[in-house]
């Protein structure tokens, strides 16, 4: 920070407005008085606007009393609010410290939970911070610890019950214990470092989400209360639920028009051209009304089902809100859950082949044997492009996602490693040596189309199934689906 320019300014307002005009490549560091709330004697407060690389712009601020010598630092988030919420998951082993200092960014939005403990973390508890998983377990214990004295004095009973909790709080702060860190933000602005970026993080998963009409009202959007209304008697019904998903989006007009050239030049049937012509021209287009995912007011939902040649019935859905100009598009399958799952290997010669179009659903990982890249099944969500766009979301999605991948916080080494597999992606997509794609679907409902009019005598292109075990039905929910009653009923009709 020495090397920032330091200007005084009278108040935080002024700092608000002389940050907001400042160019980002030059933001001085402001200093402004305020009062110590420890002493009641006048402090002072440095805010710095500086951006995380690859991740997001924060203010900095930081103070710091010399009566007293209280110091105190926060985060806060210069840019917009992401689309989705974010929700981080890491499972943290007993004895494995390097687990305790990973970096930890935490808006003023978010929700710390330890399921084992039952413990949680509001978002009015700790303001935004960075920090990391051991810090913000010895912020929480330091913030039970301060009032114990008096607790004791007034309700005994309640601070034995604090001290008993903070015994396990402190087991799991040192490693003696394992637990689970979630971190849950509904305004898609908090990070957990994942060390072993670009390869996956057996510890770490991450998931995206939509926000509830709640969430949209905590964060400052205007909702209706009828739309509150209602999500709480749809939930009470069973008929929604929060859990975490990922949802495929497409900008608005551009589902299946790759997939749609594509099938036209390789169409020789008139079957195909039957089923391309419904595909353009929907018999029926069918219109119900929605709530729009970025500002929670209401808009129209249109959805139609089609067929696309060499794959399988897909049903598409766009909407487009009036009121903020926000648009999206899905794409989802139709039909009944395959028997089986699909393993498509796809090895890539030319620079044709980056033009072959991919439908990857929300249940595909992606893998890149050359480069040991692997992808989880949700990550990047359901998405219609192709080869090359492909992997062109995923270096995205990767610079994105691991914010620290350039920052002060990175040893030399591993920024040499991110790199080095930036330029192997890139050396991929210039088609220097062939490579190998392999979308692996446990729902089947991945497609890297054929580069032939029989998809049969594409060779570069191999469909192989396979049974789901018994922990990818489990995951996908598939165990618990009882279908007796139905099945009965069906009989009976049937009979009749």
């Amino acid at each position: 920070m020495e090397s920032n320019e330091e200007k005084i300014a009278d108040d935080v307002g002024s700092v608000v407005e002389a940050i907001s005009a400042d160019d980002d490549n030059a933001a001085p560091l402001y200093v402004v008085e305020s009062l110590c709330m420890r002493c009641t004697h006048n402090g002072t407060t440095r805010f710095l606007l500086t951006s995380i690389p690859h991740f997001r712009k924060v203010l900095l601020s930081a103070f710091e009393c010399p009566h007293c010598g209280e110091r105190n630092n926060e985060v806060q988030f210069a840019g917009e609010i992401q689309p989705k919420g974010c929700y981080y998951r890491l499972e943290v082993q007993s004895g494995d410290p390097k687990m305790f200092s990973r970096q930890v960014v935490k808006s003023e939005s978010a929700t710390i939970k330890i399921p084992e403990l039952d413990f949680e973390i509001p978002p009015e508890a700790q303001r935004g911070s960075l920090s990391t998983v051991e810090g913000i377990l010895v912020r929480a214990i330091d913030g039970l610890q301060a009032l114990q004295e008096e607790r004791k004095k007034a309700d005994p009973q309640t601070a034995e019950a604090i001290d008993q909790f903070l015994l396990k709080l402190k087991a799991c702060a040192t490693g003696e214990s394992p637990f689970t860190f979630i971190l849950d933000d509904p305004a898609g602005n908090s990070f957990i470092e994942n060390p072993f970026a670009p390869s996956p993080d057996p510890s770490l998963s991450i998931k995206f989400y939509d926000r509830t009409p709640e969430q949209q009202a905590s964060l400052g959007y205007l909702v209706q209360p009828s739309q509150l209304n209602e999500h709480v008697a749809e939930a009470s019904m069973g008929e929604t639920s929060n859990d975490v998903d990922q949802i495929r989006r497409q900008p608005h007009g551009s589902v299946g028009a790759a997939a749609g050239q594509k099938a036209i030049a390789q169409s020789n049937s008139a079957e195909i051209a039957e089923a391309l012509f419904r595909y353009s021209a929907p018999q029926e287009v069918m219109t119900f009304p929605s709530t729009c995912g970025a500002c929670a007011a209401r808009c129209e939902t249109r959805m139609f089902v089609t067929r696309i040649p060499y794959f399988q019935e897909v049903i598409v859905m766009a909407s487009t809100c009036d009121a903020c100009g926000y648009r999206n598009s899905e794409l989802k399958p139709g039909g009944p859950i395959p028997e089986k799952g699909k393993r498509i290997t796809l090895f890539v010669k030319n620079i044709n082949d980056l033009s072959r179009d991919v439908i990857k659903s929300d249940t595909a990982s992606v893998k890149v044997p050359e480069l040991e890249l692997e992808l989880a099944s949700g990550t990047l969500g359901g998405i219609v492009t192709t080869v090359e766009g492909l992997i062109t979301k995923i270096s995205e999605s990767l610079e994105r996602v691991h914010g620290f991948t350039f920052g002060d916080s990175l040893d030399e080494s591993k920024k040499n490693k991110w790199r080095d597999f930036k330029a192997s992606l890139n050396k991929i997509l210039s088609m220097t040596e062939p490579w190998t794609l392999i979308l692996d679907d446990a729902l089947a409902n991945s497609f890297i189309a054929p580069a032939t009019d029989d998809i049969k005598d594409d060779h570069q292109l191999i469909f192989e199934e396979y049974e789901r075990s018994w922990e990818q039905n489990e995951e996908l929910g598939l165990n618990d689906i009882d279908t007796s009653s139905a099945d009965a009923a069906y009989g009976e009709n049937t009979r009749v």
